[in-house]
């Protein structure tokens, strides 16, 4: 029964009109691109804060090994940051800037 009201929808289809989406639709694709943004910000946050942490904890524990807790934080670090700016890119081409 769903199987035959799946195939049944491409029937009621339009045509897009020059390649641009309805109003409706383009603003909620903005909508959707501006949430999913801050929710990767939110998150990113969130773990850079606990990197940073675990890392002045780590130094506290070990102060002799400040050099590799502080290579692998700043490597943590970029890993995290580079997660918002593919969202970031993807948001861009979603929008269609």
């Amino acid at each position: 029964m769903i199987g035959a009201g799946m195939t049944a929808l491409p029937v009621f289809a339009q045509e897009a009109a020059a390649g641009k989406p309805p109003e409706h639709v383009a603003s909620a694709i903005a909508i959707g691109a501006g949430l999913s943004m801050a929710i990767a910000a939110a998150f990113c946050g969130l773990g850079q804060g606990r990197v940073a942490a675990a890392a002045c904890e780590a130094i506290a524990r070990n102060p002799g090994a400040t050099g590799e807790i502080r290579t692998a934080m700043i490597l943590g670090l970029v890993f995290i940051e580079t997660l918002a700016l593919f969202t970031l890119v993807i948001v861009f081409v979603k929008v269609g800037y």
